[in-house]
């Protein structure tokens, strides 16, 4: 789609919100969990609407809010209020002007944001953004696969893609296709486009987390590799599959599948199908890694000449909506002596927020010995403040999402490098890359072992681990679903329900 003059080109609004939050977490997720972008800020989010990129003079860009944060806990409902709010009355004065309302809205969403007191949050902004643009306006929405489509949501958005890969090695180009997708729709006011699609959508009753769904492995690698094949045939703009949010406790949390496009007979007949062959493969689904209790994992990387050996302390995934400073793996870390001992390996825990006390390391300086308690400020549900009795290696500022950083190393040679290195940041911090550890003053190359808070090996740690096993750590993403006991959940559901006989499949036509 070539540059045209502003008279001839469409006019797009951009807004959205985008966390994922557990509800399983008490973490409350409140305007500092947010960054909150507009104007010209919000339009150099994207780098493909840059200055000189082809999408940037394809249309005329109205950017008018997007709230985004880590995932967390449930939204705190007076900052979605304000949120979708300030959406509103900015899409109204867009579209007050008929000389210069929009002609579409890019709507940028992750698809598992829960709201304390709300239900089905991104289907109730949907429904204020097409209550505020009226029904001729086409919207078009990008997701995370690990995000849900009600029907509420399904109805009110005329496009909807998401990711296809897991890790999201795919979300910059699933948000420019997203905003192809619209503009191929919307054509330019003295050219229209074809306008809107008709919409297959099929829920299935399958609620399964992001490690048994991963794309690296079968059967989701497959399954998913096929949407590129169903979307480009004959009357199909669009194939989609969201795994759904399994730390989720709402009616809407499972899978589904909705393919787009023009003929509606395609449409349905492909999205049945590829219903059943995730309805299908539901007992197939196997975590990403080996994957065993914490304990176990331990054992293990002692065992193997494999390093550095990876552990994921999988239940507080902070990128998952795990609180982040849950001590129960730590705790049991520092207790082991056969990590703490003169001759233990060198082990790197990532990690737990706490400013207090990052704050009294600081004051203490590096080389000086501390006892302090850290952690479980917020999630206390499984353990409470770790003490570390140790010395602090390394302070430093770290980055924009951490703050200032500690490192506490626990046990070891005195004058040596190995022990229990713990760190401790200020906020609320994931560690997926070899900077953000760097960040923390460490090189996690050099380590034997690194228990890290994450789920799947984001893919700069999956290259570097020489080794890697999933721990089945408690937590606000614990992976064991059923110990959750979620109670809104719609049942029946896969794995809550393993019995249960074969759903429904038949797709609804929007």
């Amino acid at each position: 789609m070539g540059p045209e003059s502003s008279e001839s080109r469409a006019r797009v609004g951009i807004c959205g919100m985008s966390i994922e939050a557990s509800t399983s977490s008490p973490h409350r997720s409140g305007a500092d969990a947010f960054t909150v972008r507009r104007g010209d800020d919000l339009l150099a989010y994207y780098d493909f609407l840059a200055p000189g990129q082809p999408l940037r003079t394809a249309a005329d860009w109205v950017p008018l809010v997007h709230a985004r944060s880590l995932p967390g806990g449930p939204v705190e409902p007076d900052f979605y209020d304000a949120i979708k709010s300030e959406t509103v009355n900015r899409l109204r004065r867009a579209m007050a002007d008929p000389g210069t309302a929009l002609d579409g809205v890019f709507f940028d969403i992750h698809g598992a944001m829960n709201v304390v007191g709300h239900q089905d949050a991104e289907g109730d902004l949907a429904a204020a953004v097409r209550g505020a643009v009226g029904p001729d306006v086409l919207i078009s929405a990008s997701m995370d696969l690990h995000g849900n489509v009600s029907r509420r949501l399904a109805e009110h958005v005329d496009l909807l893609t998401c990711y296809r890969m897991a890790p999201h090695e795919d979300a910059v180009a699933t948000k420019r296709r997203a905003v192809y997708k619209l503009l191929s729709r919307l054509g330019t006011p003295a050219h229209p486009g074809p306008g809107r699609v008709r919409k297959a959508w099929v829920p299935v009753p399958v609620l399964l987390p992001g490690e048994k769904t991963s794309t690296r492995i079968e059967p989701a690698r497959s399954i998913y590799a096929d949407l590129a094949w169903v979307e480009v045939q004959p009357g199909v703009l669009d194939a989609s599959i969201w795994v759904g949010y399994a730390w989720g406790d709402e009616p809407r949390n499972m899978a589904v599948v909705e393919v787009e496009g023009d003929d509606a007979a395609a449409c349905v007949r492909h999205a049945e199908a590829l219903a059943k062959r995730w309805w299908d493969a539901r007992g197939d689904f196997v975590f990403v890694a080996p994957a065993g209790d914490l304990a176990g994992c331990v054992d293990a990387a002692l065992a193997s000449p494999k390093r550095p050996f990876f552990i994921s302390d999988s239940g507080d995934n902070p990128t998952a909506g795990g609180a982040g400073d849950v001590t129960w793996a730590l705790g049991r870390l520092v207790a082991d002596p056969r990590l703490i001992r003169d001759d233990a390996p060198s082990t790197v825990v990532a990690s737990v927020f706490d400013a207090a006390a990052v704050a009294a390391c600081r004051a203490a300086g590096v080389g000086a010995s501390v006892s302090i308690d850290v952690g479980a400020r917020i999630d206390h549900v499984h353990a409470g403040p770790v003490r570390l009795d140790g010395v602090v290696e390394c302070l430093t500022d770290g980055d924009a999402t951490s703050g200032p950083v500690a490192v506490v190393r626990v046990g070891g040679r005195p004058d040596g490098d190995n022990g229990v290195h713990a760190i401790v940041t200020t906020r609320r911090k994931p560690y997926h890359t070899l900077a953000d550890f760097q960040a923390a003053g460490l090189e996690v190359r050099r380590a034997d072992i690194v228990v890290d808070k994450i789920g799947y090996l984001e893919p700069e740690l999956f290259d570097v681990a020489a080794d890697w096993l999933l721990a089945l750590t408690p937590g606000g993403v614990d992976q064991d679903l059923i110990r959750l006991a979620p109670q809104a959940i719609t049942r029946p559901l896969f794995p809550w329900d393993e019995d249960m006989a074969d759903p429904d499949l038949t797709a609804v036509l929007l």
